[in-house]
């Protein structure tokens, strides 16, 4: 077992209806999250279903403490704009857990 910095995305506080820069945005959000799977700090990551305390999703961050977590989150351009917001927790799980990206990552490339 080890400490994780578990991450609850939720709704920011920016309300445009830019179709463009919302998209620009979410790619960079998800540039965001490619790189910090790379860099083997995020270890998982998914969208909450639509709910009424506007929680968006989830991270499971490989990192030290809340400061290390906040650097990753400040390069995230849907963050850094508010259309996301977050809470951090120190949240107690498997110590195995980084395998899972590396298992996700090959059983998605599977071809059926």
């Amino acid at each position: 077992m080890k400490m994780y910095v578990l991450v609850v995305l939720k709704t920011g506080i920016n309300t445009t209806t830019d179709k463009v820069l919302i998209d620009s945005l979410f790619a960079g959000h998800m540039n965001n999250i490619n790189h910090m799977v790379s860099i083997n700090k995020l270890v998982v990551a998914g969208p909450f279903a639509k709910n009424e305390k506007t929680y968006r999703g989830i991270f499971i961050l490989d990192v030290k403490n809340f400061e290390e977590a906040e650097k990753l989150l400040d390069k995230d351009p849907a963050i850094k704009e508010k259309l996301l917001a977050f809470e951090m927790y120190n949240w107690y799980g498997s110590a195995a857990l980084p395998a899972y990206m590396q298992t996700a990552d090959k059983i998605s490339k599977l071809q059926f």
